[in-house]
């Protein structure tokens, strides 16, 4: 079924919708921290619910604190298009990554309430719990449980770095829901978000139609040495576990290069014990992540950085310990729905390209259970999980109006 190109979300009610959610976490340099399951947390997913039932949603919350918003089909029996992301953040994140694709599956059915079109499945908003991983790791925790990827008891049990685990947070903020997780049928899921990458925006592209998310591999590496004088301990006998640490950032870096132009390879985390000026490192506990979308580059990354690890800890005389705490291989996304937004663009006159995703998204777990597609906005200087992160109205409404359309192609209009 081809839907009325005239169909279009209302843009400027989207981005004060955007401006609003952004006021919850704001920080100074104008972005926001809403980290799992915090108190802010708790504030926008209030807020959320509020604009949802406002807009006629049934409102349910599943056991791992993800909402679900649903609007009814004319054959309300069939499974539901679902749409959505998150809400939660970096500590230091910005306004759109992630309130973008739930604010705006909000919008399709504002919308879709004001032209009183009538969809043939049901349409359910979906917002994830912890799709960030900042607080709780691992990241998409919750699609993970939905999808079947970690079992519930896992999910719950995520700690924090004070030991305190998801299940009794989601607790604490009145969150824990007592709907299944997962184990339903899903007609098709639909996912927005910004580029997170200078493609669309340098090449002066409205819509990326994303194929394709590369694979990941996350590690924990954990190097251990002897803490000594800083003054009196010799340089040939020191057992520094921080020179150590450095040699691991520069092997991550070389690996990383080795394998341009596709992989990216980061130490995002690094924590030197015990902390000290005066007192050389005995202990450093650091994190990796590997990106590539080949599994089979990932697998030869993953085995450069074993090796690596190992001789670095042979030549500083350090103990070494790595564990990959997270992986999951380059998922393609389902072509009917991938064609649906690549339909949805040209049907209203928006330029386009084909794209790959090099960040995880709730759409990577969904995959496995239910036709997935995505789509990219531009975002401003490629910049993102960074309080500087920002997008253009004009390319928000762009993306809503894509997504709208491919939301519509795939529930069906019921006409009269």
């Amino acid at each position: 079924m081809s839907t009325d190109s005239n169909l279009r979300v209302n843009g400027g009610r989207l981005w004060e919708s955007l401006m609003e959610m952004a006021r919850i976490g704001a920080t100074e340099k104008g972005g926001v921290c809403r980290l799992t399951l915090t108190d802010l947390d708790r504030e926008s997913r209030d807020l959320f619910v509020d604009w949802c039932r406002g807009a006629g949603l049934e409102v349910s919350v599943d056991r791992m604190g993800s909402l679900f918003a649903r609007r009814a089909g004319a054959d309300d029996a069939l499974p539901p298009v679902m749409v959505g992301s998150h809400l939660d953040s970096q500590p230091t994140g910005g306004k759109f990554d992630g309130a973008l694709g739930t604010l705006a599956a909000l919008e399709i059915v504002r919308t879709l309430n004001d032209l009183d079109v009538r969809t043939r499945h049901p349409i359910e908003v979906a917002m994830w719990t912890n799709e960030e991983g900042s607080r709780f790791a691992p990241p998409m925790v919750a699609s993970g449980v939905f999808a079947g990827v970690f079992t519930l008891e896992q999910g719950l049990a995520c700690e924090d770095t004070d030991g305190k685990t998801l299940g009794a947070e989601l607790a604490r903020i009145g969150y824990a829901g007592d709907r299944a997780v997962g184990g339903r049928p899903v007609h098709a899921f639909f996912e927005i978000h910004i580029e997170q990458g200078p493609i669309l925006e340098e090449a002066e592209i409205d819509i990326g139609v994303v194929t394709s998310a590369q694979g990941q591999r996350w590690y924990e590496i954990t190097l251990t040495g002897v803490e000594a004088h800083a003054g009196p301990t010799p340089m040939d006998r020191r057992k520094d576990a921080l020179l150590g640490a450095a040699r691991v950032v520069e092997l991550v870096n070389r690996i990383g290069l080795d394998n341009a132009p596709d992989a990216c390879a980061t130490v995002g985390m690094i924590e030197a014990r015990p902390n000290s000026r005066n007192v050389i490192p005995g202990e450093v506990f650091l994190t990796v992540d590997f990106r590539n979308p080949s599994d089979a580059v990932l697998s030869e990354m993953n085995a450069a950085l074993r090796s690596g690890v190992a001789d670095i800890a042979a030549a500083t005389g350090l103990d070494s310990a790595i564990a990959q705490v997270f992986h999951y291989p380059p998922i393609p996304f389902d072509e009917a729905c991938v064609g649906a937004v690549r339909a949805a663009a040209e049907r209203l006159g928006y330029s386009h390209r084909d794209i790959y995703s090099g960040a995880g998204h709730d759409a990577c777990y969904m995959a496995k259970v239910a036709p997935t597609a995505m789509v990219f906005t531009p975002c401003v200087g490629g910049i993102s999980h960074n309080e500087a992160e920002d997008c253009k109205p004009e390319w928000v409404t762009a993306g809503a109006d894509v997504l709208l359309h491919a939301v519509l192609e795939t529930a069906g209009i019921v006409d009269g």
